[in-house]
């Protein structure tokens, strides 16, 4: 039982530690925070249920292949090595650079009056 509560409390303390939203308007960072949640409320139990296997695997591995200790160690690396939530670094990774974005927070608008075409009418 302790130690369910103490994986419980490290969960909590990695959840809780998750990098703050940078987003520009408050629109943005709902859609942001809907998708974080939305995306581990899948991520983390699929995560968990890869480890439970991968352990189990790399113990089976380690049996049937008589004793081979580092296929047993590449199988438990592969399948407990992160990311175990999806933040925003990992999100912005999956969906790729998307430089229309940057440009359209860098470069203000104008609202001045609308330019004059070439034949000098506004």
């Amino acid at each position: 039982m302790k130690k369910i509560a103490a994986g419980l409390a490290a969960f909590v303390l990695l959840a809780l530690s998750a990098p703050p939203l940078r987003a520009a308007d408050p629109i943005e960072a709902a859609g942001v925070a809907v998708g974080l949640t939305a995306g581990n409320a899948v991520v983390i139990p699929a995560k968990a249920v890869s480890v439970g296997w991968g352990l189990i695997s790399g113990a089976l591995s380690f049996v049937l292949t008589g004793g081979n200790a580092e296929l047993t160690a590449q199988i438990w690396r592969d399948v407990t090595e992160g990311p175990y939530l999806v933040t925003p670094d990992v999100a912005l990774k999956a969906i790729g650079e998307r430089p229309e974005l940057n440009k359209k927070r860098a470069a203000p608008v104008e609202t001045g009056p609308a330019p004059a075409d070439s034949s000098g009418r506004p």
